[in-house]
């Protein structure tokens, strides 16, 4: 019974291997969908109704466009001061609000001048005490210059006399010297804008207690920050230096300032500074350029786009950027041939300025380039272009009231 059931399951399997073995020897019967090349390549290019396949296009055209560097910058105050006291004391009183604009020379805060004012008029006093002893002595020579030449006196006498004159003149001397550093440290309780700018956060608040100078470990009381003129800093790849060092002496190159790189520049400035080494480590050079900021546009420290235009091109090539595709190989663009069929067209690019695109080679000012890609498009099919020549109609055929060279004016406008 076993040996049975075991024959049983052994021809079983023989007969579903024999089922598979035979269904896989028969010819493959077409399906609803066939994908070979013939079929597809029979409806390439063409629209839902089997027409031409409706295409965005523009064409390419020439206008000048400038030949740039772009780098990114930072924004930098031209001069920049950490105000700090000259003497200790308390500060009393500060005649500024954070962020308030300032002009050179303004008073900016005051210490208590009151030890200073005490030591000002002690030595003024020790130096009118001073004047009345030196003028007294000066008088007493005068009175023994006489009385010498009749020998009245002794030359010694009249020594000691002159002596005293010439070491009174001496004290005075040093007291004058006293009183103007007095009156200086003074002087130093007014603390002074010295430059013209923008002040920053005050450290130090009235009441506080602030120490001379840096060496006296006296911190910033504030920062003022020039910002007109400003200095915008950036680095260029070491290559691009000579491209820079030619044209830098053309009254043609310039340098805009943008604050993103969609936007319209803001600010142009001339070269002022090249660095004397290259960055070992970046590979990199900086520059600096000077720029107006009278409605103070541009801040310090801020991050900007820096565009070096080194010249214009006169008649650059010119496509939209949608109409630029990647390859393997290389960019290419999708042109419409005058029997309004698609090619696949190598083009080397020069550059990107914004959503424009400068072509160095493959296409020519008035070929259409196809802008939007439908998915349907295949090289070699026909299309028609939609909008461009004012009907929708192929190419080579002109729209309604359409004028000849309309369209390529109205591009280049």
């Amino acid at each position: 019974m076993k040996r049975l059931a075991m024959a049983a399951i052994f021809l079983a399997i023989g007969g579903i291997a024999a089922g598979i073995y035979w269904y896989t020897q028969q010819p493959a019967g077409r399906s609803a969908v066939d994908t070979s090349p013939k079929e597809k390549s029979k409806g390439a290019g063409k629209g839902r109704g089997g027409g031409p396949l409706l295409v965005k296009a523009t064409r390419a055209i020439a206008k000048p466009m400038p030949i740039l560097i772009e780098a990114v910058g930072t924004v930098e105050p031209e001069h920049s001061v950490q105000v700090r006291a000259q003497v200790n004391g308390v500060l009393q009183s500060v005649f500024f609000k954070e962020g308030d604009k300032v002009k050179a020379g303004q008073q900016l805060m005051q210490i208590d001048p009151r030890t200073y004012q005490a030591q000002y008029n002690q030595a003024l006093a020790a130096l009118a005490r001073d004047k009345a002893q030196l003028e007294n002595a000066r008088a007493q020579q005068e009175r023994l210059e006489p009385l010498l030449k009749r020998e009245f006196i002794t030359r010694q006498e009249y020594e000691v006399a002159v002596t005293s004159t010439k070491s009174l003149e001496a004290t005075m001397q040093a007291n004058q010297a006293a009183a103007e550093q007095a009156r200086i440290q003074l002087e130093y309780t007014r603390i002074h804008a010295p430059i013209s700018g923008r002040t920053g956060a005050l450290a130090v608040k009235p009441g506080n207690l602030v120490a001379a100078g840096a060496g006296g470990g006296g911190a910033p009381l504030v920062t003022i920050n020039s910002t007109d003129p400003v200095l915008v800093s950036f680095s260029i790849p070491e290559r691009q230096l000579e491209d820079i060092r030619r044209y830098q002496s053309d009254k043609e190159m310039r340098i805009e300032i943008l604050p993103d790189r969609t936007g319209a520049p803001v600010a142009e400035g001339r070269l002022i500074f090249i660095d004397n080494a290259v960055t070992p480590q970046t590979g990199t050079v900086l520059l600096k350029t000077r720029v107006q900021n009278t409605d103070e546009v541009l801040w310090p420290g801020q991050f900007v786009n820096v565009r070096i235009v080194l010249k214009i091109e006169p008649d650059a090539v010119v496509v939209p950027e949608a109409a630029v595709q990647p390859g393997q190989e290389g960019s290419f663009v999708y042109l419409v041939d005058e029997e309004n069929r698609v090619q696949v067209r190598p083009v080397k690019v020069s550059r990107q300025i914004g959503a424009e695109v400068v072509i160095a080679s493959g296409i020519r000012p008035g070929d259409h380039v196809i802008t939007e890609i439908p998915q349907a498009l295949q090289p070699g099919g026909t299309v028609r272009i939609a909008g461009a020549e004012g009907t929708g109609e192929p190419k080579g055929k002109k729209g309604k009231g359409g004028k000849k060279g309309e369209g390529k004016a109205k591009s280049e406008g």
